[in-house]
């Protein structure tokens, strides 16, 4: 996965250990924590957020790490090497924010190209159609983020929507390896603010939306904008594919030079590709667009005005990276829903229950609106929110379901050490009715008694969880999928 190199050079930048005799130790792999360490491997010690990984030098150590690299402290000033059991200690100045430059010396990236994706809502949407759509062309392309890093067929588990610098430059390297010519990655706003892809080289960042999450970190909208500009303004980024139909997209666009602009509007701009005409139906979307690449039409089979959105972003960020217009309007009927994104489950006689990750006061009203469209009977929402986060959206969720709903049922997100009455509560207190809600905790019952009390005609949107096969409570983790859950009531397993 990687080349071995010696330690002098892993840190040539930092430190001159060319004289050194520990320089020319072997370095062919990096550990962040102490418990992955394996014999022969370097392990980095930082001051992270939540844990001193400099408590645990003694730990890798034990465990077999050649080799120790460290923060700087008071005790110990930059350039200092201190010798543990035989072991090299070399500590470096503000080895946090250094991880992504140290990472890539190791694991550096030849030829493949990176598609960077930032926004609130409809990352992992846009970054697994842009992979399918490059297989659809025969090109290789994998994908980083929510629902798993990897190849579409070959999905592995991911911790966080945007892993450590050092994992993600492994991952990318190991991709490659695999013949990877794309890989298109969601990007987190906590992981521009900690600089986990600071050294990373796209081809084309994409600006999805912004909207109220993450305030329990940022603190405030201003915060979160500009830790998410920060992909434009401060990392390597050639070409900006910028949705302009956001407002945040919209004052962005004017100010960045390198910018395609995107809208399911008629644009007056050089630099723009939007929809000249967009039909839904219940068998997908109708596209045709115009602009700086020319005009086109594509035929999708997605729900909703926002997959609409995305699957122009979509187009954009692939015509700028050179991709032959034609081949993709011709292989754009082949693009299938992502997993747990606005996915349809149905089976005759009974309503159709569509499974959606909307967690958010913006993602939940679009998948509402959308899902309004292709409505022919009652439109029935399953809902509740995150336990130990956000508990001002609350409100703005519930008074949203019932808004746009036509029956609300409560149940458990994620609860964590949190009581779920106390969340529920808090979300009854945005409701003009609240008596006219259902509340059922478990999400499972929920969507018995929705299908048991619904019609043929009925859309049931179960969200908030979407391709999770997971659910956090106060002192477990447990096995629960809402996918599961509709195949397994509508009989479809």
């Amino acid at each position: 996965m990687s080349n071995t190199i010696t330690l002098a050079t892993l840190l040539a930048p930092w430190v001159d250990l060319a004289a050194n005799p520990f320089g020319r130790l072997p370095v062919s792999q990096l550990e962040l924590d102490s418990r992955k360490v394996t014999p022969g491997a370097t392990f980095v010690a930082v001051q992270g957020h939540a844990v001193d990984g400099r408590k645990f030098i003694a730990s890798a150590i034990d465990k077999g790490a050649a080799a120790v690299v460290a923060q700087e402290s008071s005790e110990h000033p930059h350039g200092s090497i201190e010798v543990q059991a035989g072991i090299p200690v070399v500590y470096i100045e503000s080895l946090d924010s250094q991880l992504s430059a140290l990472a890539e010396r190791l694991y550096p990236l030849q030829s493949m190209k990176l598609i960077g994706v930032t926004g609130t809502n409809g990352k992992t949407t846009i970054t697994q159609i842009i992979a399918q759509w490059l297989g659809l062309v025969e090109k290789r392309a994998a994908v980083l983020g929510t629902a798993g890093n990897g190849f579409l067929d070959a999905l592995q588990p991911a911790v966080n929507t945007t892993g450590s610098a050092i994992e993600i430059q492994q991952t990318l390297a190991a991709l490659e390896q695999q013949s990877a010519d794309y890989t298109a990655m969601e990007i987190s706003s906590h992981g521009l603010v900690q600089g986990r892809v600071k050294t990373l080289p796209f081809a084309v960042s994409v600006f999805t939306n912004l909207s109220r999450d993450h305030l329990d970190y940022h603190g405030t909208m201003e915060e979160y904008e500009q830790a998410k500009l920060t992909l434009f303004t401060e990392h390597k980024t050639a070409h900006a594919v910028i949705n302009v139909d956001d407002p945040v997209g919209a004052r962005w666009a004017s100010t960045l030079a390198n910018s395609v602009q995107v809208s399911l509007k008629t644009l007056d701009a050089d630099n723009a590709i939007y929809a000249s005409q967009v039909d839904y139906s219940e068998s997908g979307i109708s596209l045709s667009f115009s602009g700086m690449y020319g005009d086109g039409k594509l035929d999708v089979p997605l729900i909703g005005e926002f997959n609409a959105n995305n699957v122009l972003v979509a187009l954009a960020t692939l015509l700028t990276l050179g991709i032959d217009k034609q081949r993709l309007v011709e292989t754009a009927s082949q693009l299938t829903p992502v997993i747990g994104r606005m996915e349809l489950f149905q089976t005759p006689s009974k309503a159709k229950v569509v499974v959606d990750y909307a967690h958010t006061p913006d993602a939940l009203e679009k998948a509402l609106l959308a899902l309004r469209v292709h409505c022919k009977g009652k439109l029935w929402v399953i809902f509740g929110c995150g336990g130990d986060r956000d508990v001002g959206k609350r409100p703005m969720m519930a008074e949203i379901g019932e808004r746009l709903a036509d029956k609300v049922i409560i149940a458990d997100d994620n609860p964590r050490s949190e009581d779920p009455a106390r969340i529920v509560e808090d979300m009854l207190a945005g409701m003009s009715q609240p008596d006219l809600a259902s509340v059922e905790h478990d999400r499972f019952n929920a969507l018995q008694f929705a299908l048991s009390q619904s019609q043929a005609q009925d859309i049931i949107l179960l969200a908030g969880k979407g391709h999770e096969d997971y659910q956090v409570l106060a002192n477990e983790t447990i096995h629960y999928s809402d996918r599961e859950s509709a195949q397994q009531l509508l009989e479809l397993i």
